[in-house]
């Protein structure tokens, strides 16, 4: 794992992110050397070297953001086949073609663009293949993984292996299991327990570990042996807890193994006036152009909306947002008119009888959330962050979920990590499982993670892997 502005990515996909980027420039290169052999090509045209590097590195930022657009960087979040990923990837490099094709037309260079691209997608056509089989190798080997010991054998421990071991072992390799006297349900006998004879440093230092993860959840009581893992702690070896390890590896923070003291001493929560001031610009920018690309999309799924049945085109809702406040969320109107006639809330659920047929599809692709854009411009509201709940809603999550207000330290989003890391949230227990991811983000926003949200979002919509 690599941290990236208080956010951890895993290696592998930053050298995947890095593979990729080398093969989408290089392909670009070599054509343009075929092409213009001797820097005499088409028609007379000459070609130095500052004209090839400036639309090779313009070409190969489209085509980065259209496999992020596509998903091809989620693989820890979703279960895709290595023929799906394929499938996905040259569906990328169609619609990077055809963005540099017109790219290239606008700028009155139509003699050359087929030949070019032509070469360029060939070449990378091989070259995403080696990647991807590359790529797909590497997580079923063990060959530069991190050596992993876990302190504890009970059920936490055994979630913390399979966890890992779910990851593929291009990432972990689980060295095994070191009991202690706070274990509940482990079975000591198994194979890949040491004995307590030698010390926890000294198992690590014959095993050659490189992680140390303490899976008990409750450390009080002298149980846990602190001073050996000091000893590991001063010779290099980092020691994760519980809360530390899902925060990692999860991308969440886990409620029901949270202290309030891991909270406060912890790193993040950076919501300074630098911040808050970046995030502002940031969201006005994108929302404004968010709405002048949208607005042909929301102007025919309002006419939809308005001719499918009878009611307001757009629903407004109180709901919760910056400190508390509540605002007024904007939303498309996807349910009947009469869907709460008794005044009382309602979880909305996964085939919803009292979703309408355009309210399904506006709901699936997302379009029904466009009209809070508008509250983005009015600073209500921002483009990534938390999802907004209803008063009534957040009154019982509160007695039931810890730590939930920390969620209005900052404002709602738009959309948000909770959106792209977990599926539909009809209940009480999705609302916990959303909940530790949103109090990631609130730990760890920033401006890159805000803009690698609104990607993963794309991936989200285009391949219906969630829904709101």
């Amino acid at each position: 794992m690599l941290k990236v502005f208080a956010h951890h990515i895993k290696g592998l996909t930053i050298a995947e992110f890095v593979a990729d980027t080398l093969v989408c420039f290089l392909a670009i290169i070599v054509a343009a050397n075929q092409l213009f052999a001797g820097n005499v090509g088409l028609g007379g045209q000459t070609l130095g070297v500052t004209d090839m590097l400036i639309p090779a590195a313009e070409f190969t930022l489209v085509m980065s953001l259209m496999y992020s657009f596509v998903g091809l960087y989620r693989r820890g979040v979703i279960a895709v086949s290595f023929r799906a990923l394929l499938g996905r990837t040259f569906l990328a490099v169609f619609m990077g073609s055809c963005i540099a094709y017109f790219a290239l037309m606008l700028v009155g260079q139509s003699s050359y663009a087929i030949q070019l691209l032509g070469r360029a997608v060939a070449y990378m056509a091989v070259g995403v293949v080696m990647v991807r089989s590359l790529a797909f190798v590497a997580r079923r080997t063990s060959l530069g993984a991190r050596r992993v010991l876990i302190v504890g054998t009970g059920l936490d421990a055994q979630s913390v292996a399979r966890r890992i071991r779910s990851d593929g072992r291009a990432h972990s390799a689980i060295v095994g299991f070191y009991p202690t006297d706070l274990d509940v349900g482990g079975d000591e006998s198994h194979f890949g327990f040491f004995s307590r004879d030698k010390t926890i440093d000294q198992v690590a230092l014959e095993n050659k570990v490189d992680e140390i993860i303490v899976a008990v959840r409750e450390q009080r009581g002298g149980g846990l042996p602190m001073d050996q893992l000091l000893a590991c702690r001063i010779q290099g070896i980092p020691v994760l807890d519980l809360a530390g390890f899902y925060e990692r590896v999860h991308g969440e923070v886990p409620i029901d193994s949270l202290k309030a003291s891991w909270l406060v001493y912890g790193h993040g929560f950076v919501q300074g006036p630098v911040r808050t001031a970046v995030k502002r610009t940031f969201d006005i920018i994108c929302s404004t152009a968010l709405l002048v690309v949208t607005s042909p999309i929301m102007l025919c799924a309002m006419v939809a909306v308005k001719l499918e049945s009878p009611g307001p085109i757009i629903y407004r809702q109180q709901r919760v947002g910056l400190g508390g406040r509540i605002f007024m969320c904007l939303k498309l109107r996807s349910m009947r008119n009469d869907a709460e006639t008794d005044g009382v809330a309602r979880w909305a659920t996964k085939n919803d009888s009292r979703i309408t047929r355009v309210g399904a599809f506006i709901r699936k692709t997302r379009i029904d959330e466009l009209p809070q854009l508008f509250s983005v411009l009015r600073g209500e509201m921002s483009l990534v962050g938390p999802r907004p709940e209803r008063p009534s809603f957040v009154s019982e999550l509160k007695e039931k979920i810890a730590y939930y207000d920390i969620r209005h330290s900052v404002k709602p989003g738009v959309t948000g990590w909770a959106q792209v890391r977990y599926g539909y949230c009809a209940t009480i227990g999705d609302s916990i499982k959303k909940h530790q991811f949103d109090l990631y983000y609130v730990k760890n926003n920033s401006l890159f993670l805000d803009m690698l949200v609104l990607i993963e979002t794309v991936s989200v919509v285009l391949f219906r892997e969630g829904s709101q």
